[in-house]
C-alpha cells in the first residue's frame, strides 16, 4: 500500500500547486513518471495527466497498458487507484488496439477498475465489448443488489446500461429493459437512455425527461447529461426549465444541437428545430 503524496516531492511542486496546468510538468516528465515503477504515486497522477491532455503517444499507451495491470498501487480498501485512472486515460486516447487489455480489466476485482474500464470501451465504441459488458448483467435486476459495507451495487450498471447503448447493442435490450424498474434512480434512467438509443422510441426519452422532476440534484444533472448525450430533440425545453446549473443545462442543449445538425445535409441550412434550441441556449447565456 503506498501514498500519493511522494508525486509533488518528484515534480519540485507543494500540494498547493496546481500540477496539472504547472508548465514544469511535460509530456516528457508524465512518460517518464508513468514508465517508472519506484513510485506509484507519480505513475498514478501522470496516467491522469496524460488522459487529461489526451498524449496519444505510442509510448504512454504501452505504460498505460502495463498500468491497467499493476499490483504495487493498492488503496486501503483493496482497490487498484492507478488501474483505474490507466482505464480511464486508455478510453480517451482512441487507440482500439487496447480494447482486449480493457475487456480483461472487466474481470478486476475492483468495482472502479470495472467502472473505469466500460466507460473507456463506450469511448472507444468497439462492438467487441458487448459479449463482456452482457455478462456482467449476469442474473439481472434481482443480482443488482447493494454490496453490504460497500457504497455500491455488484456491478457498475450505470456505466455497463450506458455503455451498451452507445454501443448499439440490440441484441440485448431485453436484458435491459428490466433495468428501468431498478430502485437506484441513475440506473434506471441509464437503462432508459439506453434503451432510447437502441430503440429511437420516444417512451424511454420521457422517462428522462420526467427525470429532470427527482428532488435529488444529482440525479436531474445525470438525466441532463443523458439527454444531451442521446440527442433527445424532444426534450430541450425541459432541459432549460430544469432546476439546474445553467452551464450543465447549456452542455446538454449543445450535445441535442449537435446532434441534430449532424443529421441534417450540409446544404440543408438551420433548421427550425436547430434555431429553437439555439433560441434556449441563448436564454440561458
Amino acid at each position: 500500500m503506498v501514498s500519493h503524496s511522494s508525486q509533488f516531492k518528484l515534480m519540485g511542486l507543494s500540494a498547493d500547486d496546481s500540477f496539472a496546468d504547472n508548465p514544469a510538468y511535460t509530456v516528457e516528465l508524465a512518460l517518464n513518471n508513468l514508465q517508472q515503477t519506484d513510485d506509484p504515486g507519480a505513475r498514478y497522477y501522470s496516467a491522469w495527466w496524460i488522459g487529461r491532455f489526451r498524449v496519444d503517444d505510442p509510448v504512454a499507451i504501452d505504460a498505460l497498458m502495463m498500468a491497467l495491470e499493476d499490483e504495487s498501487d493498492r488503496s486501503p480498501d483493496g482497490g487498484y487507484p492507478l488501474r483505474r485512472n490507466a482505464a480511464k486515460a486508455l478510453g480517451k486516447l482512441g487507440d482500439r488496439r487496447v480494447v482486449p487489455g480493457l475487456l480483461k480489466a472487466l474481470e478486476c476485482p475492483d468495482y472502479y477498475v470495472r467502472e473505469s474500464a466500460a466507460q473507456a470501451l463506450e469511448m472507444l465504441g468497439d462492438s467487441r465489448a458487448i459479449e463482456s459488458l452482457v455478462k456482467l448483467l449476469d442474473g439481472g435486476v434481482e443480482a443488482a443488489q447493494q454490496v453490504t459495507g460497500k457504497p455500491h451495487l455488484v456491478q457498475p450498471y450505470e456505466a455497463i446500461l450506458e455503455a451498451l447503448g452507445t454501443l448499439n447493442a440490440t441484441e440485448a435490450s431485453g436484458l435491459i429493459e428490466p433495468f428501468l424498474e431498478h430502485f437506484i434512480p441513475k440506473v434506471k434512467y441509464a437503462a432508459a437512455r439506453a434503451m432510447y438509443q437502441l430503440t429511437g422510441n420516444d417512451c424511454y426519452g420521457q422517462r428522462l425527461v420526467l427525470a429532470l422532476q427527482e428532488k435529488d440534484l444529482q440525479v436531474r444533472r445525470s438525466a441532463l447529461m443523458d439527454m444531451g448525450a442521446i440527442g433527445y430533440l424532444n426534450g430541450a425545453e425541459a432541459i432549460a426549465n430544469t432546476l439546474a446549473e445553467n452551464s450543465l443545462k447549456l452542455i446538454a442543449l449543445k450535445g441535442i444541437l449537435e446532434s441534430h445538425v449532424g443529421q441534417q445535409s450540409v446544404n440543408s441550412g438551420l433548421s427550425e428545430d436547430s434555431i429553437r434550441v439555439m433560441k434556449l441556449m441563448d436564454g440561458l447565456l
